[in-house]
């Protein structure tokens, strides 16, 4: 009888493991579409707003043209802090539609009209990049495309293989 319940338990375990697995590839597989999905959205609502190539392949290297805090053409309100977490989503949109991500990105070039602003802007900026700290540079500007306070360039490195 203990050798019985034994293999019971056993059995139970292994069919319990199995269905965690199949769990985790269902989310995996739901999370990936749903990622993709949000891109495509995002990517076009942050069309591109004048005469330029938002992203472009050259090489290994992924460049990113400027990206404002915009949604639909216009300026997110809410200061700096919107504009650059919106500017970070936008930019990982345009990662997204070459297969890059955030963690790709090697060099920024990050654009403020305002340099008072750059605790604000600086905290927003790290919250959006996940944990990955790429080379930066941040330059004060005496204004931006669409009255925006902040534009970020990006250059991220993706090899061809």
């Amino acid at each position: 009888m203990t050798h019985f319940r034994a293999e019971a338990v056993a059995l139970y375990a292994g069919s319990m493991a199995t269905r965690k697995k199949t769990a985790k590839k269902t989310v995996k597989k739901t999370a990936k579409k749903t990622a993709k999905k949000t891109a495509k959205k995002v990517a076009k609502s942050t069309a591109p707003l004048g005469p330029y190539t938002p992203v472009v392949r050259a090489g290994d290297w992924v460049i990113v043209s400027g990206q404002l805090g915009v949604v639909d053409g216009k300026i997110v309100s809410g200061g700096v802090a919107k504009q650059t977490a919106q500017a970070v989503v936008n930019l990982k949109a345009q990662l997204a539609s070459v297969g890059c991500s955030i963690h790709d990105v090697k060099k920024t070039l990050c654009f403020l009209t305002d340099m008072d602003t750059f605790a604000t802007f600086n905290t927003a900026y790290v919250a959006g990049f996940d944990g990955s700290r790429p080379a930066r540079s941040t330059i004060g500007v005496a204004s931006l495309p669409f009255g925006g306070a902040v534009e970020i360039e990006a250059w991220a490195f993706k090899p061809l293989r």
